[in-house]
């Protein structure tokens, strides 16, 4: 990418941080027009789900027949409304046309900008926790840091997915056509698909993901109902879809969230901050090694950013030890200092080319953070490509369990060697972008980004050389930038392309291709 691009992207990213700062959600997309997939995968009810131990677990009601009066009924209320749409249901249909997915993913990444804030410090010098049993009290619940955030993004595409795996398999049971197939004087205001409409894939996508959206932010309960009752109707106002279809799909997004957040309330979340003694316990560790460990750079000393989210349940990888990296040098060894004279060298005189890459990769406090930049990245990937709603959502959570694995990983790795950054080992590094607060082995944004290309190269082959150079450019950034030593970068670059190949092993079994 040429550096004139970057420092635009860059300008665009402060302007988004700006709006997260002051508690906006900005929506972008607004040029986006209708999807028309290029196939319409009928057959997703046979891909394999992820959360659901089999399709069928999942039952709803036969629909009415389309002779019936019941239904007949039906199709007379479409036509009503339809001739009595109102200026926020166009604009609705407008914008949800052009993807359910995509558009829930773009704002999820504003709610995760949004709360992309770390708790002020109190007089006493602590710091306060957001409770997310008291969301509001300040600090608000949550604290969307890089590690929570690939959570959200995990848990909520593959609930999309199961969802509409769920209602394709549905779909293919019952049978029942489109209401404008149905009547001929219903002329819908969405582009005619050859798809079934009972349950509705729209109804059961909004309620999984608002749903979940609700759980992970909890504040945003008002703005998500809009967004997921706009969401579910629009097809019934658009002539696309009647009322019970989207009941119906509503059941079904209702069932596949008692699933997802089965396991998201039970996956080992609730003790990823750990208590001030196992905090003083991990640095003790290094100390009876002679070495010296990671402390807070920030006054008053903040502490580690979630250091027992390594505890996490993965999703792809069934073994963190056997994935760790090896033990970097001793601090106090003379490849350790060779690595330092480096980073040295890169922030002292740093290169104009490389400075843009350290800002176009920040994706720091009031962004929707590494998890988040790669979601962009690959939105515009899926949208280029017109993939169908089931696709895209299947695709986006092979990305985010990657992801969410390879956070887990790099934490686990960075609290078992508890390694301080290059800046406390030698205090006269200037860094050139925001110093994170936990601890530098590994890199987190080159074990993403590592992961993320993996599995973006597969989906999407004809990109796999641009995508890796860009992890490439990820995983370096943080070493101009005087946060990472080398080792960090390689090595998470390393464990994420071992988490990356672990999504391509489950895409090549999932039915899909």
């Amino acid at each position: 990418m040429k550096n004139y691009n970057k420092l635009f992207i860059f300008a665009v990213f402060a302007f988004s941080i700006f709006a997260a700062c002051n508690k906006e959600i900005t929506e972008i997309g607004s040029d986006w027009t209708e999807l028309i997939p290029n196939q319409l995968d009928t057959n997703a009810g046979s891909w394999k789900p992820i959360t659901l131990t089999a399709v069928t677990d999942i039952q709803i009601p036969a629909p009415e027949a389309s002779n019936s009066a019941a239904y007949q009924a039906e199709l007379q209320k479409v036509k009503t409304t339809i001739a009595n749409l109102t200026a926020d249901q166009k604009a609705a249909i407008q914008y949800w046309s052009a993807g359910g997915t995509l558009r829930w993913n773009q704002i999820m990444r504003g709610l995760v900008a949004k709360y992309n804030l770390a708790p002020q410090d109190k007089v006493d010098g602590t710091y306060p926790v957001p409770d997310q049993t008291n969301p509001f009290a300040y600090p608000t619940f949550p604290f969307a840091n890089p590690p929570y955030a690939a959570r959200a993004y995990a848990y909520v595409t593959v609930g999309q997915y199961d969802a509409l795996v769920a209602a394709y398999k549905l779909k293919s049971q019952y049978k029942r056509a489109t209401p404008y197939k149905n009547d001929a004087t219903i002329q819908p205001s969405v582009a005619k698909a050859d798809i079934y409409a009972y349950p509705s894939e729209d109804a059961a996508l909004a309620t999984v993901s608002v749903e979940l959206l609700k759980f992970l932010f909890p504040t945003e309960v008002e703005f998500l109902n809009q967004k997921a009752n706009e969401h579910r109707w629009y097809k019934f106002w658009a002539g696309a879809a009647t009322e019970s279809d989207i009941l119906a799909g509503d059941s079904v997004g209702r069932a596949v969230i008692a699933k997802v957040l089965g396991k998201a309330k039970t996956d080992n979340m609730k003790n990823a901050l750990g208590t001030q003694a196992k905090w003083d316990s991990l640095a003790q560790n290094r100390i009876v090694l002679n070495e010296t460990p990671w402390k807070s750079m920030e006054t008053p000393a903040r502490p580690p950013m979630l250091p027992f989210y390594g505890n996490v349940r993965t999703w792809l990888v069934t073994d963190l030890a056997s994935i760790r990296p090896i033990a970097p040098p001793s601090t106090s060894s003379e490849a350790i200092k060779t690595q330092l004279a480096e980073i040295k060298s890169f922030t002292e005189n740093p290169k104009r080319e490389n400075v843009a890459l350290v800002h176009f990769w920040a994706d720091g406090t009031g962004t929707h953070t590494p998890p988040g930049h790669w979601n962009a990245l690959a939105s515009d990937l899926i949208k280029k490509a017109n993939m169908s709603e089931v696709r895209t959502a299947r695709n986006l959570a092979l990305l985010n369990m990657s992801m969410m694995d390879a956070a887990i990983s790099c934490w686990n790795t960075k609290t078992y060697y508890f390694y301080p950054r290059p800046s406390q080992l030698d205090p006269t590094i200037k860094t050139l972008t925001g110093l994170p607060n936990f601890p530098a082995y590994t890199s987190g944004h080159s074990t993403f980004s590592g992961a993320a290309a993996t599995i973006l190269g597969h989906i999407f082959p004809s990109d796999k050389a641009n995508l890796n150079a860009q992890a490439e450019e990820a995983s370096l950034s943080r070493l101009y930038g005087g946060i990472h030593y080398r080792m960090d970068c390689e090595t998470g670059m390393k464990t994420g392309q071992q988490i990356g190949a672990a999504a391509i092993a489950r895409a090549k079994t999932d039915g899909a291709e």
